[in-house]
């Protein structure tokens, strides 16, 4: 494994990133960090492996990881919602999520999980809304349940919305990152105990306190508006 070459790719993930966590093509990283596209790829694997990048077939590589495309169907409702009911919504799915991620995730799956939530007490300004939604998104998906994947995946693609998203900064902007690291870490020890009550609760909480925050900001907001 290519080490420096993957410190540098980290690091262009990390200050350059744009918005959507697409990465530059395979010849055009080769091209800047002066090297073949046989070691990028080999580089990019193994970032893939450890789940900080998915690719997209005719689209390329990205960052974090895949929304479900079910959750297109958000596009439909977004304007009939707001951050508020998304979240009350997630306060009722996510805790089982994470109960169920207790009994089926694999080590494997709770290594990448403990990676996802590293890069995120790394991540700057512009790239924590990313490795927060990866680590949500992973869980999601390693419950292994359809429907339940299905109904996150709707919320997740409403709380992408632009304007959420500035919102949910403001609102993490007003507390120190190490409290939600702090609550990963205290939800993914659980998930590893394979504790389903433990994990469901450490989400239910972690969740909790995003939300306190998220409502303080959100209806400051509204009373600006209405100011």
């Amino acid at each position: 494994m290519n080490d420096p070459l993957k410190h540098r790719l980290m690091r262009l993930i990390e200050i350059e990133l744009p918005a959507d966590g697409r990465l530059p093509t395979e010849r055009a990283l080769a091209e800047r960090f002066d090297t073949s596209r046989r070691l990028i790829r080999q580089v990019l694997d193994q970032l893939e492996v450890e789940g900080l990048v998915w690719r997209k077939q005719g689209s390329g590589t990205y960052a974090g990881q895949p929304s479900d495309p079910t959750g297109d169907l958000a596009a439909r409702i977004a304007g009939e919602t707001d951050p508020i009911q998304v979240m009350e919504a997630r306060l009722c799915i996510e805790p089982e999520l994470a109960a169920l991620c207790a009994t089926r995730m694999t080590d494997e799956e709770i290594t990448r999980l403990r990676t996802l939530a590293s890069r995120q007490i790394a991540a700057d300004a512009q790239t924590i809304e990313l490795w927060d939604g990866a680590l949500h998104r992973l869980i999601a998906q390693c419950a292994r349940n359809r429907p339940l994947l299905t109904a996150f995946a709707l919320l997740d693609r409403i709380r992408s919305n632009p304007e959420w998203v500035a919102v949910r900064a403001r609102a993490r902007s007003r507390s120190s990152l190490a409290v939600p690291h702090s609550e990963h870490e205290v939800l993914i020890n659980a998930i590893a105990a394979r504790s389903p009550n433990a994990a469901r609760q450490a989400m239910y909480d972690h969740l909790s306190a995003r939300f306190a925050a998220l409502k303080v900001e959100f209806e400051s907001g509204v009373r600006e508006v209405s100011e």
